[in-house]
């Protein structure tokens, strides 16, 4: 597996190609569907998808495709939106919801099986409760298969996703329709139900990609713990998607599958148990060979194929990798392992040898994928049947883990390399025979949540452990109300001696201490909506000093002369009660000379307001453009810069935790009465990946639009390089003087990222892109140690970027660069010569790829002391930053 190439550049080469193949797959649509219809809910118009795809509104009831139908009552079907989007993909904009049955009808399936998907966005709809707590129903299919019963999609999200979309494989019989029928769970008459969706997806597939050919003779199936039984799936029988994972690789989009519109999650850290350091292999240098009498090449995408995970064939310890499924219990699924032997290495029989253990049971002992596949590059597959049960053997529906763990074969059986491999994994689950169900539970609900939920059923407990269970807790009842009785019986006694200002001040203390009992007021000051109203004149407008998507921002005098910014949160904001809390609870924790100050918060009803320092001087962006202040000097924005990347740099590496801001942009860096700069709004932070093996956080997009990370825009993958791709852009901002995105020009000229990697292509920049009032000021060796550092930052690739201890030591050898330009100019060819022998002049790198030097300081940053790192510059824009140009700085120390 191409193990002596370095982990750390081997790491790198197998990001930048997956991105590549991501969006580039080698087999293009290799499967071309019969039909594929896509049906936008609740819209009224058809519409194009960001990756290209037709939705049709199912308003429009186009004959051609589907029709819909509900019963005629009272309680006809909406078409609304989110009451609050903060999800613009489509189809989830918007959604068909209704307290009755309804039905999509589709007559033009011609053939059979087909995929069905099923997209929802729980949040909450115009007119209805937040489908958290009362969307709860059921799916079926032409009335006799139930896909979902007792559904509640908010409990199937994951950390900070969204959205969830169900997939199923069925069977249709010719001339018979396609019905979708949703069926809200109102059998419960003390809770009213609703049913909702957000869009559906009806997409033909290969006859037999997960149905069993009867007339392949080779193709098995094996009955995991059975060794003589085989596993037939025939058309009798519906299919869920539970899971499908790109072992080894980045996330595979559905616009990247082979034709049917497949999504394929990456292993890591959702299933895969621990990653080793070598455990990832990849090649990219050869086409796969779809060998006559091997599987189709629709069978999965190529670059499933050409990503692996495995051992590394230089490991010494003897361990199992192992990948966690959480599934149903009391079905069979059917789970398909997918190999490629693509290692110049593995060529014969016997080379590779390993086994696989499915559900804690030997699957094979003796797994060769050579033998299985007739040689290298040729993609092959496995599939094997498991059924689960409780872990108490009961026969009601748990949810369990199925595991699937890949292990070197015993010293004593021969093979050449003891090391393990596996590409991809798609589990499905398979309908039961008696109810012709697919149906499991919610995951993540405890027993108490079971029973509230209408059709569910607990297990029945010993009558003896009931008891038991009653006594104690009638025990602790009544010795609860005995306590509750004295508190009651001391607080009126002592209420009656109490003057009415000790008992307003006592009611105040109460609300204060109940509206802030889960917040920090041990860590920053509690105000009262009194105090806040009384710095603020009771919120005149006179006061506001800006404003954003969040609410007004004031400026206000707490114990009567000190200046504050008090930062206002509007009722239905964006940013919401989540964000307000995540940032009162960082930035309580966070001192830094660099980070704006949280002096308190006030929490009161509706009310949700945070206290900073006040900053004298606003925002980076007001001294760059869009205003009448006076634009900064060369060296003053060098500094600013400075400032706000070791805030970011102690964000990233001081802090007890790695925090990524995730919301970097000029309006967020701010600028004090002594002209020090200050990071701000840190709503949208989150801790950062912890430990060397876990590399990003998997979560929604969030941020501002023309700063945000292309990686992380597209896989949802945050990293702290994130945050360097957006301090990028405001680098390029600093020096262009102009915004990220101006809608109004040219195509070409909308985002200033692209014009400037344009100009620099072209030699262009100081005629084009820089700011006219700096433009006699930058010197030539400031200019492009600058513009190398901007382009190291805007990489697409962000494991190619610098860290922000990179960028603190470039920003510091611009400043001093320009420091000694002014050196020279004011102390004459003597001085020039002692400064330039204090700084140690970069060697840009020539044509043939010389090396450049750079000094950082220490990340002490009142420190004199330096740092000299030299490394080789190969890319794209020449020259350019390697990630690695200057030395790792040491941990930031905090105010």
């Amino acid at each position: 597996m191409a193990n002596s190439i370095n982990t750390i550049f081997h790491t790198k080469i197998i990001t930048l190609l997956s991105l590549f193949l991501l969006f580039s797959p080698l087999v293009a649509n290799s499967y071309n569907p019969d039909y594929n219809y896509a049906i936008n809910c609740g819209n009224s118009e058809n519409t194009t998808a960001s990756d290209k795809r037709f939705w049709v509104g199912d308003s429009i009831h186009n004959s051609n495709i589907f029709s819909f139908s509900e019963p005629k009552s009272t309680n006809l079907s909406l078409t609304t939106k989110p009451t609050i989007l903060s999800n613009t993909e489509i189809p989830y904009t918007s959604a068909r919801v209704s307290l009755s049955n309804f039905t999509y009808s589709f007559s033009s399936i011609n053939s059979s099986p087909v995929f069905i998907r099923l997209h929802f966005y729980p949040t909450s709809y115009q007119n209805f409760e937040p489908s958290t707590s009362n969307a709860n129903f059921s799916v079926k299919i032409n009335n006799n298969l139930t896909l979902l019963e007792n559904f509640n999609p908010s409990l199937w999200l994951l950390d900070d996703e969204e959205t969830i979309t169900k997939e199923y494989c069925i069977q249709i019989n010719p001339n018979e329709k396609l019905d979708i029928t949703f069926i809200p769970n109102n059998t419960n008459q003390s809770n009213v139900y609703y049913a909702f969706v957000n869009g559906i997806e009806v997409v033909s597939m290969p006859s037999y990609l997960y149905y069993t050919n009867l007339s392949d003779t080779n193709y098995r199936s094996k009955f995991v713990g059975f060794d003589n039984q085989e596993n037939q799936i025939l058309k009798d029988k519906a299919l869920e998607t539970v899971y499908r994972v790109n072992v080894g690789g980045s996330q595979v989009p559905s616009s990247a599958d082979t034709g049917m519109f497949r999504n394929w999650d990456n292993d890591y850290p959702l299933y895969l148990e621990k990653q080793y350091p070598q455990s990832v292999s990849s090649d990219f240098k050869h086409v796969l060979n779809y060998k006559e009498g091997t599987i189709p090449n629709y069978t999965a995408p190529e670059n499933v194929y050409l990503t692996a995970r495995s051992y590394g064939m230089d490991a010494t310890d003897d361990y199992n990798v192992t990948w966690n499924f959480e599934v149903d219990s009391a079905f069979t699924y059917m789970v398909r392992l997918h190999f490629c032997e693509f290692d110049w290495k593995i060529k014969n029989i016997g080379d590779r040898v390993f086994q696989i253990f499915i559900a804690e049971t030997l699957a094979e002992g003796n797994a060769d994928v050579i033998r299985w596949s007739g040689g290298n590059k040729i993609p092959v597959y496995k599939d094997y049947a498991v059924t689960m049960y409780s872990d108490e053997g009961s026969s009601q529906i748990e949810r369990v883990n199925l595991t699937i763990k890949l292990q070197r074969v015993p010293k004593d059986m021969y093979t050449i390399y003891r090391d393990v491999i596996l590409n991809g994994v798609e589990i499905l689950k398979i309908s039961d025979s008696s109810n012709n169900n697919l149906a499991g539970l919610n995951p993540n609900v405890t027993s108490s949540q079971k029973k509230g939920l209408p059709g569910s059923q607990q297990k029945p407990k010993k009558k003896s452990a009931i008891l038991k269970i009653v006594v104690a807790v009638v025990s602790c009842l009544l010795l609860a109300l005995v306590v509750v009785g004295i508190v009651v019986f001391v607080r009126r006694s002592r209420r009656r001696f109490e003057s009415p200002l000790e008992m307003e001040e006592s009611s105040l203390k109460t609300k204060k201490e109940g509206s802030s009992s889960a917040l920090p007021s041990h860590l920053c000051r509690y105000f009262t909506i009194g105090e806040i109203r009384a710095a603020t004149n009771n919120f005149d407008d006179v006061f506001i000093i800006g404003v954003g998507g969040f609410g007004n921002v004031y400026k206000g005098y707490i114990d009567g002369a000190t200046p504050v910014a008090i930062k206002r949160l509007k009722s239905g904001s964006q940013q919401g009660e989540n964000e307000f809390m995540n940032e009162i609870e960082l930035l309580s924790e966070l001192r830094h000379i660099h980070l704006v100050s949280l002096i308190g918060y006030c929490n009161d009803g509706a009310e949700m307001i945070l206290v900073y320092d006040f900053m004298q001087r606003g925002t980076l962006r007001e001294y760059l453009y869009d205003s009448d202040n006076e634009p900064l000097t060369w060296k003053q924005r060098l500094e600013i810069l400075l400032g706000a990347a070791r805030g970011l740099h102690y964000l990233h590496a001081g802090a007890k935790h790695n925090i990524i801001h995730r919301d970097v942009k000029s309006t967020n860096i701010l600028i004090d009465e002594k002209w020090v700069a200050k990071v701000s709004d840190f709503g949208l932070s989150k801790v950062g990946p912890t430990g060397m093996s876990i590399t990003h956080v998997s979560t929604v997009v969030k941020g501002s639009i023309g700063y945000l990370d292309p990686e992380y825009y597209l896989r949802q993958r945050l990293t702290l390089k994130s945050d360097v791709y957006s301090f990028g852009v405001v680098l390029l901002e600093v020096l262009c003087a102009r915004p990220p995105l101006i809608r109004s020009v040219d195509k070409k000229n909308v985002s200033l990222v692209v014009r400037f990697q344009r100009c620099y292509k072209e030699g262009v920049i100081i005629e084009e892109m820089v700011d006219p009032f700096i433009k006699d000021s930058i010197t030539d060796e400031c200019l492009k140690c600058y513009c190398q550092m901007v382009l190291s930052c805007l990489r697409d690739d962000g494991s190619q970027r610098m860290s922000m201890s990179d960028v603190v030591g470039a920003l510091e050898f611009a400043l001093q660069l320009e420091m000694s330009e002014e050196d020279s100019k004011f102390g004459g060819t003597q001085e020039k010569e002692k400064s330039e022998q204090r700084i140690q002049y970069p060697k840009f790198a020539s044509d043939d790829g010389s090396d450049m030097r750079f000094t950082s300081s220490s990340g002490d940053y009142g420190s004199n002391t330096s740092k000299v790192s030299t490394i080789s510059v190969t890319s794209e824009y020449q020259p350019l930053f390697s990630t690695d140009v200057f030395s790792e700085v040491g941990n930031p120390k905090a105010r």
